[in-house]
């Protein structure tokens, strides 16, 4: 029998008795792990040799439990700091147990839900007192500890041999404190037509790998052995480039939308409130506009805006507009309308345009839509983020009714395979009609919205000087991703708890 070189070291130190992993055969033959395990597979194609694998669990410290390894975890301060406070006796006043304790930051959070969780003691009132009975040194700070002695060189350990219970690692692991991972150990061992072979004899054969241009240029190659070539052999997964689950939902919107005769705005991402909220009839005492839920900029007003348009705006909110308009007898600010903000929706284009600020053409019929970021101050759950995608777009024709806007929607979702789309009634200051739109999730068949629509009332197109009607749409750019992906947590599309793989395969249906 013939074998290449590396195939019969491989077979020379592989064993009968013993299954030999592949560093140590490796090591043995002064040949790199991965010739070893390709040589093992093409042995395993002959027979002469078994390939078999073990799975270990690996852990290792990420960054931050290595801080905390040396600081202490941020709740085990917090008790430590109140109960020198003497919180153990009385309560005591909670911003100076953390300022004790040196936290800052995120920490702050981390320490206060898991000093609860622990039972460290309770707060209340802004007030903390701590449980003179509990152990600081609980399982997870011990186990951070025992992981950080085994940890000295800053490897992965395996987790199977460390004494720790699960539910400890599961909680690190949750809290971004550890890594578990998985490590494969590949072992081989002869087979008896292995051992036949070996005690027949072996002879070494010289092959080659690869066809390179200097044995093209001298002929060699045509008295070349060359080694076989194992499609079937493992390799590492190559992972090319491509375009985002999320980016290439909007390049779909926005085919749509032009073959719906659409045309596409622009606009800044940091706009005075003029033009993101007053223009659309939103009192400026309306709780959506305090310091809560907006992104203040602190930075210049906008002196650009007109003064006339400034002066229309301001009468429809304190007098209303037309005949019978009634406007909302509340504060105005001329400072506050031209203070700038981080947009809450990209309603503010659809402003500007119809106001002609942009350049629009505002003869009817007009068509425009934008895809397009905004932000705002929600609270992070599989369906709301900080930040986010907005298909905004409006209609301006003559007659419009509530039923060419259904019609709209109807068309535009059918082009993504969605038939089921739903309509509910709502209020919104700057339409009436209104409704919100919801489509069912393929998965989990929940009814979630996405998106929330109406036609502009007076007091919205008056003031910008447009004497027709606007039917108009905020639609979630997200959500609609989710419908067509099956995603069931938005921030499995985009963020940093992003879902990679997810990422990888995901392909949006329509």
């Amino acid at each position: 029998m013939r074998l290449p070189e590396r195939q019969l070291a491989v077979l020379e130190a592989a064993s009968a008795t013993d299954e030999r992993t592949v560093a140590e055969i490796a090591a043995e033959t002064d040949l790199k792990p991965e010739t070893v395990a390709g040589a093992a597979f093409d042995l395993a194609d002959e027979g002469l040799v078994e390939v078999g694998s073990v799975t270990d669990r690996t852990l290792a410290l990420t960054d931050e439990g290595r801080r905390y390894v040396d600081e202490g975890l941020p709740e085990t301060r917090l008790y430590r700091a109140g109960r020198d406070a003497g919180a153990d006796a009385d309560s005591v006043s909670m911003g100076a147990v953390i300022g004790e304790a040196a936290l800052d930051g995120p920490e702050v959070d981390i320490a206060l839900a898991n000093f609860a969780r622990k039972g460290y003691g309770s707060v209340d009132g802004g007030e903390l007192s701590v449980d003179p009975d509990a152990d600081p040194d609980d399982a997870e700070a011990t186990a951070l500890a025992a992981l950080a002695e085994a940890d000295a060189d800053g490897e992965s350990l395996d987790g199977d041999a460390l004494d720790v219970d699960e539910a400890v690692i599961d909680r690190l692991d949750s809290r971004g404190l550890i890594a578990v991972g998985e490590s494969v150990t590949r072992t081989v061992r002869l087979t008896d037509e292995g051992v036949d072979a070996l005690m027949t004899g072996v002879e070494a054969t010289e092959t080659v790998g690869a066809l390179t241009p200097e044995l093209l240029a001298s002929g060699e190659w045509r008295d070349a052995e060359f080694a076989a070539y194992n499609v079937e052999a493992e390799a590492e997964t190559a992972r090319g480039g491509r375009k985002h689950v999320l980016r290439r939902t909007a390049d779909r919107v926005k085919d749509v939308l032009v073959g719906m005769g659409f045309q596409e705005m622009e606009g800044p991402h940091a706009d005075a409130d003029f033009w993101i909220n007053d223009c659309l009839f939103m009192p400026q005492d309306h709780p959506a506009r305090t310091h809560w839920d907006r992104f203040a900029l602190d930075v210049d007003r906008m002196e650009s805006i007109s003064d006339e348009l400034m002066a229309r705006v301001e009468s429809a909110h304190r007098d209303g507009w037309g005949d019978d308009g009634d406007g909302y007898h509340s504060p105005w600010s001329e400072e506050f309308a031209r203070e700038v903000a981080l947009r809450g929706h990209t309603t503010s284009l659809s402003m500007r345009y119809l106001s002609g600020v942009a350049g629009a053409e505002l003869e009817p019929p007009q068509r425009y839509f934008s895809v397009e970021k905004v932000y705002r101050n929600d609270t992070l759950d599989p369906t709301h983020l900080l930040e986010f995608f907005q298909i905004e777009g409006w209609v301006m024709a003559e007659d419009l009714s509530v039923r060419d806007l259904m019609g709209t929607f109807e068309e535009f979702y059918r082009q993504f395979g969605i038939t089921d789309i739903r309509f509910k009634p709502h209020y919104n200051p700057y339409t009436e009609p209104s409704f919100e739109l919801f489509g069912e999730h393929p998965e989990t068949g929940e009814e979630i919205e996405i998106g929330n629509s109406g036609v502009f009332r007076e007091e919205v197109t008056g003031p910008l000087g447009v004497d027709c009607d606007v039917m108009a749409w905020g639609l979630a750019l997200e959500r609609l991703a989710m419908l067509t992906t099956g995603a069931e947590d938005i921030r499995d599309l985009h963020g940093t708890l992003a879902d990679i793989e997810f990422l990888r395969d995901a392909e949006v249906s329509y």
